[in-house]
């Protein structure tokens, strides 16, 4: 088998010396650039012992700060996601109804709350919920954080979901229709069923939005989450604020990368759920399965 690619040349000699000496000009490139990083760092006393140790020897910054602050983190995280996945689905599919009366409102509330940035909703909710509604001051950050996550990235699912069930082949519908299946059983059994495989990735990409946005409200409302204990953290141990923003970095790449594997995960499961689809004989069944002589109609000779 020819291993040609319609996609692109095969590199030749030269191509493949010239792309071995443009890696090893990028790898000696980056490793300038960190030891540059480091030099100043270093040079600014940001590398001593005792601005990073608290991280490794006293607990308390885990278990009064870094801990709570990420248990705050997925607190909001998970109710956003909960509340913004069958929302954007539900408008989703609201904006392919064939009925203008429910499409157009959808479409309107899609494109409104996807126009205003999710920083200004959290801050609007938060004085909305001050003056109308009676939560407490200690859980109403949160409660912020939520409304204005679960509004923005409704509607951001609701495009990817518009469109993954829009890249399907027309000839699903039509099949759907041809053995008599209503709207409403082509759309929950045949479309969305097989649109999910594409929607996989971009919804991926906006969990991990929804993850790092938490930030905005420790940013600004004073929600207590991962970010928002930096300065509880300097504040404590002193002027390591470099240190603390790197283990919260640390951390958020770490949940991300937790949250992508599992995607990665359930996309394989899903696309070998699909192709292992189907009934299979074995060699066993045959024997009970009763098959009927065909009949055939003798040749009369004229």
């Amino acid at each position: 088998m020819s291993d040609l690619s319609v996609l692109y040349d095969v590199p030749g000699p030269r191509a493949k010396v010239r792309n071995v000496v443009y890696s090893v000009v990028f790898l000696v490139l980056l490793g300038l650039t960190l030891w540059w990083v480091l030099d100043t760092m270093a040079s600014k006393d940001q590398l001593v012992g005792e601005k990073w140790s608290p991280f490794v020897t006293d607990s308390r910054v885990w278990t009064t700060y870094l801990l709570p602050g990420l248990l705050n983190t997925l607190k909001a995280a998970a109710l956003s996601i909960g509340i913004a996945l069958p929302l954007g689905a539900l408008l989703g599919v609201a904006r392919l109804s064939d009925h203008w009366w429910v499409s157009r409102p959808a479409g309107v509330v899609v494109e409104f709350f996807r126009a205003i940035p999710v920083l200004l909703m959290m801050v609007f909710a938060n004085a909305a919920y001050a003056q109308f509604a009676d939560i407490e001051p200690d859980v109403r950050p949160l409660y912020a954080v939520v409304t204005g996550l679960v509004l923005y990235n409704a509607s951001v699912i609701a495009e990817i979901v518009r469109a993954g069930i829009l890249s399907l082949p027309s000839g699903q519908t039509d099949a759907a229709k041809a053995i008599g299946m209503r709207k409403g059983q082509i759309m929950a059994y045949v479309l969305l069923p097989q649109a999910v495989t594409a929607m996989l990735p971009a919804l991926v990409s906006q969990l991990v939005v929804i993850v790092k946005d938490t930030a905005l409200g420790g940013a600004l409302l004073g929600f207590s989450e991962l970010l928002g204990q930096v300065r509880e953290i300097t504040a404590n141990y002193g002027a390591n604020t470099i240190a603390a923003f790197t283990v919260v970095a640390l951390l958020f790449i770490a949940l991300n990368f937790l949250l992508t594997t599992f995607a990665s995960w359930l996309e394989g499961r899903i696309r070998r759920g699909k192709r292992s689809t189907g009934a299979v004989l074995h060699a066993g069944t045959t024997t009970d399965l009763e098959f009927e002589e065909p009949h055939v109609e003798p040749h009369v000779k004229k």
